[in-house]
């Protein structure tokens, strides 16, 4: 990780600056008035990793100068949730004086949640044993007694031993209703909770008037899809990832919503099965007859890349299209395609990542008359 100047005396400087930037490269799109959805001004990430150092009997995280190059010390990381900072120091402080927990430790990955869990995992540059099991238990029942609800990983050249489980529980908010995800260690989630609820209650309110079904490509764990079940007759969703797909089911089932189907296919494969290219034998194993849905609305949350060029010619087929973008250039990429039939009416900067230069971008088309 990288260093990062969290100074909440310049939040809404650098706020202002995303905005400028954001409505100047969509300008020439005809936008309508920017959303603007902002991020707490610190202990907003979820997730943080940390080197760790080594010194005589001390024992630290480090960070790198982004420009430099150079490591420095880090005892408290103002970006990364209260909850990771409170437990940062007791981990270290409870691991320095312990042979098989520090021996060859090079790396702390921190997962939590706004629910507050927290999923801690070890990395080693050599192989973990019985001894390091027992001290690792231990350790976990050490700081659970000091109030925290953790589990532990410890990780090494193709090792991994989880002490009770690998992922965390997160309940979000969106409109005063919780919705429980499952967040496995190492799979993709959103890293800023609070904006994260944003974001659902953003596309809620864009689909608010929607009749039909709703398509989504690249559904991850069913974050967008369960919040948005509530607005479409069914909802058709598909993802690639395998342990994604797996959370994305017991997300299902964990917040009983009976309406949501989840398919592994990739955007490029569920083209080819929408138009007739290719049949897949998942679809059938699934019991999915995708003639039978009546999809007037399509949500795409594409990686940094955006959609592929027939993706975009297949998304066009929709009325609607809501697309999140973590990349605002292929964002604009992608509807130098999509306007030609649509436009845009909903246009909204969530700030996932204040006082870096990333922006999180939303926009609602719909078919132009």
């Amino acid at each position: 990780m990288a260093t990062l100047d969290v100074n909440p005396q310049t939040y809404q400087e650098q706020l202002a600056d995303k905005v400028d930037r954001l409505n100047e490269m969509f300008a020439s799109y005809n936008v309508p008035e920017l959303e603007v959805f902002e991020s707490p001004e610190q202990h907003y990430r979820m997730r943080a990793e940390f080197r760790v150092w080594h010194e005589g009997e001390d024992l630290y995280y480090i960070m790198f100068n982004q420009e430099t190059r150079e490591k420095y010390r880090v005892d408290q990381f103002p970006a990364a949730s209260r909850l990771i900072n409170d437990l940062m120091p007791l981990l270290v402080d409870a691991m320095k004086d312990n042979d098989s927990l520090r021996r060859k430790l090079f790396q702390v990955d921190f997962l939590s949640t706004l629910s507050g869990e927290i999923l801690v995992s070890l990395l080693y540059h050599r192989q973990l044993d019985d001894e390091w099991t027992e001290n690792a238990k231990a350790l976990k029942q050490r700081l659970n007694d000091e109030g925290f609800n953790l589990n532990i990983i410890g990780r090494a050249r193709k090792m991994k031993i989880v002490l009770d489980r690998d992922y965390v529980i997160e309940k979000l908010d969106v409109n005063g209703k919780p919705y429980i995800y499952q967040q496995v260690e190492n799979s993709f989630t959103q890293p800023n909770g609070k904006v994260a609820e944003k974001m659902l209650e953003w596309a809620v309110d864009c689909t608010q008037e929607s009749t039909g079904d709703l398509l989504e490509l690249y559904c991850g764990n069913g974050n967008f899809s369960l919040a948005l079940a509530q607005n479409f007759d069914r909802v058709l969703a598909t993802e690639l990832a395998k342990p994604s797909v797996v959370s994305a089911q017991y997300n299902i089932a964990a917040n009983k919503i009976d309406n949501v189907q989840i398919l592994r296919l990739s955007a490029e494969e569920f083209t080819e099965a929408i138009e007739g290219k290719r049949e897949f034998r998942r679809l059938q194993e699934a019991g999915v007859d995708l003639k039978s849905y009546n999809c007037n609305t399509i949500f795409v949350d594409p990686p940094r890349a955006g959609m592929d060029i027939d993706t975009c010619k297949m998304v066009q087929g929709y009325e609607r299209i809501m697309y999140i973008s973590c990349n605002p250039e292929t964002l604009k990429e992608n509807l130098d395609v999509l306007c030609e039939t649509h436009k845009v009416t909903r246009f909204a900067l969530f700030d996932q990542f204040p006082y870096t230069h990333h922006m999180e971008a939303g926009v609602l088309l719909e078919r132009k008359a």
